[in-house]
């Protein structure tokens, strides 16, 4: 064999060598390749499906999302959070904001009316399921995330949809609780440094998430300091027993107010006070349930919520928590009243 056949001889191994190496190089990294993907498609799966979920059924507007998946909000009850840094400065507080009852329709079902009155527009109602929680639905003033007034939310706006189950205003749960929060005078807080602290829309969530009743609320909202991101707030619960309580934070310490009637309004002064100050919502709700001896049909309970509407009422709901029913009227069209469902657990 000549020297030049010897050369090519040996040229031939080496470069199916490097050709072989160079496949086993490209195929590690399509293997890397693809099992990064199926991870980040496994982790994005549901924060996908949730925002591919949003629809806009309303221009004033009102969207509908239905969330899939966690939203970790059981890590923030556990630990709590320092909200100082994150709380959104406001300029002015609206002491005329927003009018609730708990009161039995003509079946003895209880219904639950909410008027959310404040500044902004653009709302979310929002359906939930999370693992290890019940399923809920809530309403979102999304001002709070950023979208106020948007009649369109592209893609690349849509992520920050994911943090509204913590920015619930009110709501309904799967066995029938509902809460909403209505904003009243400050006084000091509990302050427990044994305490976490939780975010007064977190709160609501807390409620919707894990409450079964509201003796079960109560409980649950106790073993919480609760810091308010704006004005200070009670919350008005309700269930579909027909129990519903107020409860304030007065002097350091949390005051639960119930009603000797089988109904219950809340606005905006602490029920807990002696001294009560005039509220023509609280007096015409009051006055139109005792008149009917609370006893309201869905119909009637959202011509109650229009009744004490004022200029800047957002959203009108009506909760129903026996059947699951939920009718909302935005912007005071009470001539165009959305109507859906949340399937209710049956009460043992």
């Amino acid at each position: 064999m000549s020297n030049g056949d010897e050369q090519r001889s040996e040229i031939i191994p080496l470069q199916s060598q490097r050709r072989s190496r160079k496949k086993r190089i490209l195929l590690g990294l399509a293997i890397t390749m693809s099992v990064v993907l199926l991870v980040v498609s496994v982790v994005l799966y549901n924060p996908v499906c949730t925002l591919a979920s949003l629809e806009k059924v309303d221009d004033f507007p009102l969207y509908v999302m239905r969330y899939r998946g966690t939203y970790l909000f059981d890590l923030f009850a556990k630990a709590g959070l320092d909200w100082g840094p994150y709380r959104r400065v406001y300029e002015a507080v609206n002491p005329d904001a927003c009018t609730s009852f708990a009161a039995p329709n003509p079946e003895g079902k209880t219904l639950f009316g909410r008027n959310f009155d404040w500044a902004h527009r653009a709302s979310l109602l929002l359906f939930t399921n999370p693992p290890g929680g019940y399923a809920s639905v809530s309403m979102v003033d999304l001002y709070y995330l950023g979208l106020e007034g948007m009649q369109e939310i592209p893609w690349s706006k849509r992520f920050v949809l994911l943090a509204a189950p913590h920015a619930a205003i009110d709501g309904m749960n799967e066995c029938g609780v509902a809460i909403a929060q209505n904003a009243v005078p400050r006084r000091n807080s509990p302050d427990d440094p044994n305490r976490p602290t939780l975010l007064n829309s977190q709160i609501v969530r807390l409620v919707l998430d894990h409450a079964q009743d509201v003796n079960e609320a109560l409980a649950l909202i106790q073993q919480y300091n609760v810091e308010f991101a704006g004005p200070s707030v009670h919350f008005h619960i309700a269930d579909a027993s027909g129990a519903s309580a107020v409860v304030e934070y007065v002097d350091g310490g949390v005051s639960v107010v119930r009603d000797d009637r089988p109904w219950q309004v809340s606005t905006n002064f602490l029920l807990s006070e002696e001294c009560r100050p005039d509220c023509w919502r609280y007096s015409r709700a009051q006055e139109t349930l005792d008149r009917l001896q609370g006893c309201l049909s869905p119909p009637a309970a959202m011509d109650l919520l229009e009744a004490v509407r004022q200029e800047h009422t957002v959203w009108s709901v009506v909760y129903n928590l026996d059947s699951g029913l939920i009718n909302v009227a935005m912007g005071q069209e009470y001539d165009d009243v959305h109507t859906f469902g949340l399937s209710i657990r049956r009460r043992r």
